[in-house]
């Protein structure tokens, strides 16, 4: 939120800097994020000073230049060379005088230096508008009033003036600070506490509104008065619409709006400035000079500012007159009854919409207006006459409008003051201060709150309405600190923290158990939103149009459901870091998936892994070889033996976004998928190389460790044995199954199997592939023997043959 010094300075009486401002304004809560110094021309014209041309000559040697004598208020005119073709003897003018620097509309800049143009010395440039960054004319030079005082700063003379704008990143709860008027409010409690200044709020005065004449008066009824608690308006007559003056444009622009007429100029102002969305209609564009606050018919259509056709349902709130919509409350005017250049008589109106009601509405039609982000965040009922008023004053004043009808206010639900009990002891002991009951209460007056009862060890206040976010004792101590200031509170000597014995194992556990592992094996971290397309999604297979968990309210087309898997955050961010020439990527993730299952929404935890690009970094004597899906299963087996897992399995699986794809199996419990990703999904994200995926579930990791106990055994003091086989095998057979095979024949001696060497192709039959298997096989209780040893062998080499139709090669 943009908020201008000179507009905010307007509303309080203090000195201050902007940046002292910005300091305090922090300290309050409202986070000032930036001071950006705002000038009407980059420089201010600095060098830039009125001149009075004494004498005009032709140039000796240039029949388009002229020598004229300048009287610049110093001891004696200056001799300045003007090629501009309208100067003349007696002009008041601008003149940028030797070291000053001039900007240009185009971005460039010059500096005036003391020089000679075809021999006559020249000591200052006499300037037209687009040199001095005034306009775009370049015809010739600008010409001032005959009264302008001689020597005067051009800045100080056309009366520019610079502004600081305050960039405020508010938070959703306070919006009781969307508009000048409150910034200043917050501003003034703090100094007023901190400082005692005895600083005030200068609220624009309302009185000198009055009701000119009797000439219009539209019949206001509120159908739907719990959308809608309080509903004001009236009629202006006499409405000349055309652009507004400066000074509103001005402020206007400095907190970055576009001025568009005096009329909807007006209402964006008061808006801003006390934080109650206001709008205006054509009052002879409604038809029966009514105006009804209802609820619209399903299906009924509308037509908006911006042109387009809407579908209404029964719970959007409409302003309508006798027939149709003229407004959708509280967040789009309609094409029809907008006011436009030949309006003369307005209706203006000034409500308070139900939050609720107005956010639903919003986010159907997608629709994010100013007016929307205040009504949705609540706005003050008190202050909807008074924002009126003052709206009806400047209308009168910058359109010549006259009121023209009695104000009808229509207060369907009274605004409350919240009540609150508070005592002295629990605010210090929550706050960690040595309060005194008067500075409770003086800090609480300074922020609008009303003491209706106090006691020695209490005090009962009321909390206005436009806090619509205080409510509990706890939000009065917020409030309290927030205002007193954060470097009241003492901090302790030392920090006393009892050692705690956790027993059991948490998922906050063995997620950086798996972070610091990963971390260590030179994976990234990333952080992925939670939000997908829910139609891509399913088009892509990774959920059936039943499984998906669709938002009520997204705020976006594009994003409205929850993923059901990690996989095209991460895929997304490796498309990301490798248009930027980033593309030996190892990254991971820990998150939440999300799917409907038997009509309920399960949200489950997971970790996922993308490994894509080389095996090693780019460096002397490293090889180009691209990281492959074994790569990414060596992984995911290291990850799971951090965690204890000794029968890690890989079953072959289908899966509708991986190819190859293999379910991770540990015991009885299914832990996740490993897969590369389908060539079509990593075609549409633009990566050339094959990107390899992991998915694992926290819930059995967390079951695994809390299972497992730490064991301990002795170092084997006996050798181990390696013997290698390499077998000739159908290409159906895979490794988990020649493992399980061996491990089942001997289970006594054999502690291991590995997978050194995979061949096929060549002279081998076909449809057959080689595996060559290491076997290390041992005895913790003596050295085994080449008989012990063959026996084993044969063994597993029996079982293979039978099981499995292998062949044993050389």
């Amino acid at each position: 939120m943009r908020i201008s010094w000179n507009w905010l300075r307007s509303l309080i009486d203090t000195d201050i800097t902007p940046q002292q401002a910005a300091d305090v304004l922090t300290s309050t809560g409202l986070e000032v994020e930036s001071v950006e110094l705002l000038e009407p021309v980059k420089g201010m014209l600095q060098g830039v000073v009125v001149g009075h041309v004494l004498k005009r000559e032709k140039h000796p040697d240039a029949d388009r230049l002229s020598v004229c004598s300048v009287d610049l208020g110093g001891d004696a005119p200056v001799g300045i060379v003007c090629g501009a073709a309208n100067v003349a003897e007696g002009q008041k003018v601008l003149v940028a005088t030797v070291g000053s620097v001039l900007h240009m509309n185009d971005g460039s800049s010059i500096t005036i230096k003391k020089s000679k143009i075809r021999g006559v010395e020249s000591n200052g440039m006499i300037c037209a508008e687009d040199e001095l960054g005034l306009g775009d004319s370049h015809d010739g030079i600008i010409v001032l009033d005959p009264a302008a005082p001689v020597g005067a700063a051009a800045a100080t003379f056309l009366g520019l003036k610079t502004d600081h704008v305050l960039e405020i990143g508010l938070t959703p709860n306070r919006s009781d600070a969307l508009g000048h008027a409150g910034v200043a409010r917050d501003l003034v409690a703090a100094l007023n506490v901190r400082r005692a200044a005895g600083a005030k709020v200068l609220w624009p005065s309302v009185d000198g509104f009055k009701q000119d004449d009797d000439a219009r008066a539209l019949q206001v009824e509120v159908k739907s008065p719990a959308a809608c608690p309080r509903y004001a308006g009236l009629t202006l007559t006499g409405v000349r619409v055309g652009p507004s003056p400066t000074w509103l444009q001005d402020r206007l622009k400095a907190i970055g709006l576009k001025p568009i007429n005096n009329v909807v100029d007006v209402t964006n102002y008061v808006q801003h400035e006390v934080g109650q969305p206001l709008h205006a209609f054509d009052a002879d564009k409604l038809e029966g000079d009514r105006v009804v606050v209802r609820n619209a018919g399903n299906g009924e259509v509308f037509v908006t500012l911006d042109t387009k056709e809407r579908k209404l349902s029964s719970d959007d709130l409409v302003i309508a007159d006798a027939v149709k919509p003229a407004c959708i409350a509280g967040v789009f005017g309609g094409s029809e009854s907008g006011v436009g250049e030949g309006t003369t008589c307005v209706f203006l109106e000034s409500a308070c919409f139900s939050s609720a009601s107005v956010r639903r509405t919003a986010r159907r039609h997608q629709l994010n207006t100013d007016a929307s982000f205040r009504f949705e965040r609540g706005v003050d009922p008190e202050n909807t006459v008074y924002a009126l008023k003052r709206a009806a004053l400047l209308l009168t004043e910058v359109a010549g409008a006259r009121v023209s009808s009695p104000i009808t206010d229509i207060v369907a639900n009274a605004s409350v003051w919240a009540r609150v009990e508070l005592w002295f002891d629990r605010i210090n002991a929550f706050i960690g201060t040595e309060l005194t009951g008067d500075e409770v209460c003086s800090a609480l007056s300074a922020l609008d709150m009303r003491i209706v009862e106090r006691t020695t060890i209490g005090v009962v206040v009321e909390v206005p309405p436009y806090r619509t976010d205080v409510t509990r004792p706890v939000d009065v101590m917020e409030e309290l600190v927030r205002i007193i200031g954060f470097d009241r509170v003492p901090l302790p000597e030392r920090l006393n923290m009892p050692a705690l014995q956790h027993a059991g194992v948490s998922l906050d556990g063995v997620q950086q158990r798996v972070s610091q592992h990963l971390a260590a094996r030179g994976f990234r971290e990333t952080m992925n939103p939670s939000l997908v397309n829910g139609g891509a999604t399913v088009k892509a297979g990774a959920a059936g149009t039943t499984e998906v968990v669709v938002l009520q309210n997204p705020l976006s087309t594009e994003l409205d459901a929850l993923r059901p898997n990690l996989l095209f955050g991460l895929i997304q961010t490796a498309a990301h870091n490798s248009a930027r020439q980033q593309r030996d990527l190892r990254l991971f993730e820990n998150g939440r998936a999300y799917a409907v299952k038997n009509g309920i929404t399960v949200e489950e935890e997971r970790c996922a892994l993308v490994m894509t690009g080389r095996q090693e970094r780019d460096r002397w004597r490293a090889g180009d070889k691209a990281v492959e899906l074994p790569d990414m299963k060596a992984e995911v087996e290291l990850l799971l033996e951090r965690t204890g897992a000794t029968d890690v399995r890989f079953v072959p699986m289908d899966h509708a976004l991986l190819s190859n794809a293999v379910e991770v199996r540990t015991g009885n419990s299914q832990v996740g998928a490993i897969g590369t990703v389908r060539s079509e999904i990593r075609a549409s994200y633009d990566l050339s190389r094959d990107v390899h995926f992991a998915e694992l579930s926290y819930a059995p990791l967390v079951n695994l460790i809390s299972a497992k106990r730490t064991t301990y055994a002795e170092v084997p003091k006996f050798p181990a044995v390696r013997r290698d086989l390499s077998l000739l095998l159908d290409r159906s057979v895979t490794f988990e199954r020649l493992k399980d095979v061996a491990l089942a024949s001997e289970r006594k001696l054999l502690r291991s199997v590995d997978l050194f060497d995979v061949f096929e192709g060549g002279k081998l039959p076909v449809g057959k592939k080689s595996y060559a298997l290491s076997f290390h096989l041992l005895d913790t209780s003596k050295t085994l023997t080449d008989d012990q040893v063959d026996k084993a062998m044969a063994r597993i080499r029996a079982a293979f043959e039978k099981e499995l139709g292998a062949e044993l090669r050389g």
